[in-house]
């Protein structure tokens, strides 16, 4: 670290996170206070007495950049030591219009903090999430400079609300702080409410240092959308009302993110304030749609499906602040190309900056308000309260907020500790006593009385112990089809008016609308699912939710990988991982099963059956957009199989389908029939508006059996099939069978020999071509497989970020992405090399059906969706001469570098073990 003068320059091009960080409510005449700090720990608390908040021996000899977490690395520090530290900041700053008033604002500081200009101290605040200012009129030099200090406290207590900050800490400073000018009366906010039908409430809040008369305006949409109202002022905070109408308002959707961009000007004693700010109108609610009993969430007065993830907003280099503006852009891109429509923001209010571009680019966001991990004592329900409050003021005017959460899976809720006031009573569920659940239920009246406008839940369970909520939501982390379907119906069934299923302490259901607050597989695994495919599970997942017509809604955890949760849609660094859709309906993605109008194919991800056998596939239609009700859709499907390489189409058509209504109806059941050898035959089907136009893809798979030894394929000549497991001879430094004998493994360079025997002259009389048929892929080795495996109970520490290193997981198998693991393959016949085969990855997702059909339990993954390339070596003329007199030769297959796995009969992709096609 290094010592630091540092004085603000004019040009702030330089300096991190420059543009203004409150969009929502912008002026124009403002300095950025960003970049290079002075900072110092004080361990021993010697910082008051010996008068750090002054010039006078201020010890800061350490540089910080700001905004960043002192424990992170952007910060500069990147020191995790809870306690006390202190910022100073040297500025030289004039307002643009003289007689202005200047306020210093902080996004948010991490927990206590006490604020001093030019040694005068000028307030302090308690809270790590809330927005906080201070007017330093009195205090601040127009000429010459200013002497910012801060000294913030951070102890980690157990009042403190921290949610799931263990990922990263966010410790002092973590979002921008800025000095703002503004006249002596000034616009302390606008709360806008919006009704569809154009009428916009505005409740405005004006502080006036002096008294008189002044004239409010509001101006939008470029001057269409106009509204100015006479009001008298009086010293101090003045509340004015307001109302006005917009003729045919455009409706802020996450399809079309209109905002009515514009300003609020406050006009008195001959000065104007001017606020850049926006609104989108749009109405949430939640409705009962036809002879139903039970809820639906609506947006502006339609049913409306949540396809939401899991955020929880963390990056590994500024932790919980994101580096850049474009990043936090992006953020929502790379949600919107999945076809999400919404997003839960984990446990955190979100930064205003990316509830922006929530808002500009469409998406509904569900934002948490952070827990404590202590018990709900009288000193953390008051913290609790305060910050809850300065979360809901300051995100009010977000038209893309549609929910509050107020408590998640009951976190905080617990009196554990021996400490606590409260007196444990084990007859209650995880010690969440009746008196807090009271305070709970208040806690959600409150919020619903200080915002009328959204949905609130009450507490996000895991643990079916909601109080009273307007959404009836519940958590699952369940691996396996059975299973999983298994647990959602009797969830849907459980659900209605009356029943006290998912309620505690005598509470009973309303008719709230049912809906998955978080969902996956991650912790449906024995110790975590460690770095694995998801896309299997995800696609039935799907499914299944989509198949009842009461569920509006899910929220997958997660959006990206965390630092101890791999099952995000995107790695942490944001590179896709690929989920393999497109291999069995082209053109499919993940936003396929996010569509509004979607196809349920109401069976298994895979059957087992026979050649020539016929099944019965049933349909669901399953609506949430109203665009195309009442037209006929075209129902397009094929079931097709890969025979050694080639695309064979079993049987195809298509047909005509009303789409009528929301909600989940029957369609025609499919009626297929196998194919007549061995295959992966998959189903695929595609919804398509009139004009072709494709709305929604899905498929299913087949196993299909002859059971023939070695199998049935149609080919010319005979077929050897060789057992990937039945090698004769292999040297590996790391070598093991996998998948129930089906798969042979080897790492890093080595090789499997195989003893071939041929069909005898009396079989086959010529052999005219010898063509070898396998599947294979490189093998990346684990630590586990280099060291062993270490099997982590989880326990609350993963809740906190607990580190982990998911190679030594037994379940760890890195699903398929942008990182390649490339081998090189020769093959040998008799010692003499053949072929070179680049085997460009070891990949696992959804195209690895065998590997996840064959999965022993379903609570344990064995190299789950691990698959190859299929690979075909056609054998020179000579050597296959020399072999029709032979009738025999030694198969090896070796890897020159980056290691082998062989895929049998029952794994991988293709149900082939290795194949020796003799063409007569």
């Amino acid at each position: 670290m290094k010592m630091v003068t540092n004085t603000v320059q004019a040009s702030q091009a330089s300096i991190p996170r420059s543009e203004y960080p409150r969009p929502d409510w912008q002026r124009a005449d403002w300095l950025n206070l960003n970049g290079a700090w002075s900072f110092a720990f004080d361990h021993g608390d010697q910082g008051l007495a010996a008068d750090w908040h002054t010039s006078k021996g201020q010890p800061l000899t350490s540089e910080i950049t700001v905004p960043f977490s002192w424990s992170s690395p952007l910060s500069g520090i990147g020191s995790n030591e809870k306690g006390i530290a202190w910022y100073n900041k040297e500025v030289e700053w004039t307002p643009g219009t003289s007689d202005s008033r200047v306020f210093l604002r902080f996004g948010a500081v991490d927990y206590k903090s006490d604020i001093w200009v030019n040694g005068v101290s000028v307030g302090r605040h308690s809270g790590g999430y809330g927005s906080f200012e201070f007017d330093i009129t009195d205090v601040w030099s127009l000429a010459g400079s200013n002497s910012i200090t801060v000294r913030v406290e951070d102890f980690d207590h157990n009042y403190q609300a921290r949610g799931k900050q263990g990922y990263g800490e966010i410790r002092g400073i973590w979002q921008p702080v800025w000095l703002e000018a503004r006249p002596q009366n000034y616009v302390r906010d606008s709360k806008f409410t919006t009704s569809i039908d154009g009428v916009i409430q505005v409740t405005t809040t004006v502080i006036a240092q002096k008294a008189g008369k002044a004239e409010l305006s509001f101006i939008f949409a470029e001057g269409a959308v106009t509204h100015k109202a006479e009001t008298e002022l009086t010293e101090g905070s003045n509340v004015i009302q307001a109302a006005f109408v917009i003729a045919e308002p455009k409706l802020w959707s996450p399809e079309s993110p209109y905002l009515y961009e514009g300003e609020v000007l406050l006009t008195s004693n001959g000065q104007c304030d001017s606020i850049s700010t926006y609104f989108g109108v749009r109405e949430i609610s939640t409705a009962i749609v036809g002879d139903r009993s039970y809820r639906w969430i609506t947006l502006n007065g339609k049913p409306v499906y949540l396809n939401g993830t899991l955020d929880q907003s963390f990056h590994p280099t500024g932790f919980f602040t994101y580096p850049s503006d474009q990043e936090m852009q992006d953020e929502i891109y790379l949600m919107k190309r999945l076809g999400l429509n919404f997003v839960r923001i984990h446990i955190k209010p979100e930064e205003p900056r990316k509830l922006y571009w929530a808002d500009k680019l469409g998406i509904l966001v569900m934002e948490d308000m952070p827990c404590f991990w202590g018990d709900p004592d009288e000193q953390a329900r008051q913290s609790y309260e305060n910050e809850a409050r300065e979360v809901i003021d300051r995100d009010y005017n977000h038209p893309s907020i549609f929910s509050w959460v107020m408590f998640n899976e009951t976190w905080g809720l617990k009196s554990d500790s021996a400490a606590s006031s409260l007196t444990t009573d084990v007859t209650h569920p995880n010690n969440y006593l009746p008196q807090t659940q009271e305070w709970v239920r208040s806690m959600y009246h409150w919020a619903k009385e200080v915002d009328p406008t959204r949905i609130v839940e009450d507490n996000s369970p895991c643990n079916y112990d909601h109080v009273e909520s307007d959404l009836n939501t519940w958590h699952f982390y369940i691996n396996g089809y059975n299973e999983l379907r298994s647990h959602v119906t009797e969830v849907v069934e459980k659900t209605h008016p009356g029943s006290n299923f998912n309620y505690i302490g005598g509470n009973e259901q309303s008719d709230a609308p049912l809906m998955n607050s978080e969902c996956g597989n991650v912790w449906g695994i024995d110790g975590g699912a460690g770095e694995s495919d998801l896309a299997w599970h995800y696609r039935y997942m799907m499914n299944e939710f989509r198949r009842h017509d009461k569920m509006c809604g899910f929220v997958f955890t997660e959006f990206r990988d965390v630092v101890n949760e791999y099952n995000g849609y995107y790695r942490l660094d944001g590179t896709d991982k690929h989920f393999g859709y497109e291999w069995f309906v082209p053109g499919m993605t993940v936003a396929d099963l996010h569509s509004p109008d979607f196809i349920v194919i109401d069976a298994p991800p895979c059957q087992t059956l026979n050649t020539g056998a016929n099944v019965t596939i049933d349909l669901l239609r399953s609506s949430f957009d109203d665009r195309y009700h009442g037209q006929s859709l075209q129902l397009a499907w094929e079931l097709w199989y890969d025979q050694l390489g080639t695309r064979v189409v079993a049987d195809s058509a298509n047909q005509t389908v009303e789409w009528n209504g929301f909600g989940v109806d029957s369609l025609s059941s499919l009626h297929l029939k196998m194919p007549n050898q061995d295959a992966v035959a998959v189903l695929a089907v595609r919804l398509l508006t009139p004009q072709g136009v494709t709305l929604t893809r899905n498929f299913i798979t087949f196993d299909v059996r002859s059971g023939q030894a070695g199998g049935k394929y149609e080919a010319d000549g005979q077929i050897v099939s060789v057992p990937v497991a039945s090698f004769s001879e292999s040297e590996w430094a790391y070598s093991w069978n996998a998948l129930q004998e089906q798969k042979a493994n080897g790492g890093e360079t080595g090789h499997f020999t195989y003893d071939v025997q041929l069909p005898t002259a009396a079989e086959q009389a010529a052999i005219y071509d010898i063509e070898l048929i396998f599947e294979a892929s490189s093998k990346r080795l684990l630590k586990r497989n280099l060291e062993g495996g270490i099997q982590k109970k989880p326990d609350i520490s993963f809740m906190h970020g607990a580190l982990d290193e998911p190679e030594y997981n037994m379940n760890t198998y890195y699903m398929t992405d942008s990182k390649r693991h490339e081998g090189k393959l020769n093959v040998l016949i008799d010692g003499e090399p053949v072929e070179t085969i680049i085997l460009s990855d070891n990949p696992a997702d959804s195209r690895g059906v065998l590997s996840w059909h064959y999965q022993a339990v379903s609570n344990k993954l064995e190299e789950a969706g691990s698959y190859g390339y299929l690979c075909k070596v056609l054998l020179p003329s000579t050597l296959t001469s020399k072999l029709n007199a032979s009738r025999s030769f030694k198969l090896q297959l070796a890897a020159e570098h980056g290691g082998l796995a062989l895929y049998g009969r029952n794994a991988g992709r293709y149900p082939i073990d290795i194949i020796v096609h003799c063409k007569g």
